[in-house]
């Protein structure tokens, strides 16, 4: 086969979320093969140091602040990507947060912003960077993050799982109606990773937490981040060129056990 077709070499990404965890293992995986990247954060400073990480290594990257969940932000980011690079070719929408909590015990709060930033956020900065996409007239690739949580029930993750259960169609939709276009959007649903998503530490700090991790995860380990960088770069390439409206599980074999 000829690796090329995973050469990103002119083509600009976006990824959400990714000063920190498995959106920086992604952005530096990007900007590896060849990726110019648009580092976003809500944090400026981690944003800036993976940007740093990116530059020192003889990449391309450049940091900026954002929040998915305000329309007027995405819009500033694609303005600012366009500014910096002139185009746009691949979007990650990696952003998410997390608040582990029962059905009965989640406020309606708590609710909204975890579905604002894990729906209604992808669902945005999608959207915008496929008008775009449909503007520049040469297509691109659309990837979203979901999880292992939108197929299977795990407790205290009800409005998690809403958002990733969403986010499952909301790939399958988009691929559809933006196929035309030859945009593709697909989406990445990771297991359990080394890297813990802010709001879920207490939780997995539970040695109880670890041992069925381990027990359910026919690899019987967690993910690294680095393992993230396979799947992002084959979903951003050529290399996927037929490949859309799919859901990648990359999770040690948890939803196949």
């Amino acid at each position: 086969m000829n690796t090329k077709v995973f050469d990103l070499s002119k083509k600009v990404a976006i990824v959400t979320g990714s000063g920190r965890g498995l959106g920086k293992a992604m952005a530096i995986g990007l900007a590896d093969f060849g990726a110019n990247v648009v580092v976003c954060d809500r944090d400026r400073d981690v944003a800036e140091q993976t940007a740093s990480t990116i530059n020192s290594s003889g990449g391309i990257a450049v940091a900026t602040v954002g929040d998915i969940t305000v329309r007027q932000s995405c819009e500033a980011l694609i303005q600012f990507t366009v500014e910096a690079f002139g185009q746009i070719n691949v979007l990650v929408n990696n952003a998410g947060i997390d608040i582990i909590k029962s059905s009965t015990e989640l406020t309606e709060l708590e609710w909204d912003r975890i579905l604002d930033v894990d729906l209604k956020g992808h669902f945005t900065s999608s959207q915008l960077v496929a008008l775009q996409m449909i503007k520049q007239g040469a297509g691109g690739s659309i990837i979203n993050i979901s999880s292992i949580a939108s197929v299977i029930g795990i407790r205290g993750l009800v409005a998690y799982s809403a958002a990733k259960g969403g986010i499952n169609q909301l790939t399958r939709v988009m691929a559809l109606e933006w196929a035309p276009q030859n945009i593709r959007v697909n989406a990445i649903a990771p297991g359990y990773f080394e890297n813990i998503m802010q709001g879920a530490a207490t939780e997995h700090d539970n040695p109880d937490k670890q041992q069925q991790i381990m027990t359910f995860t026919p690899m019987a380990r967690r993910g690294k981040p680095e393992e993230l960088i396979g799947p992002v770069v084959f979903l951003a390439s050529d290399a996927s060129s037929y490949v859309t409206g799919t859901i990648l599980f990359v999770d040690g074999g948890y939803t196949a056990a």
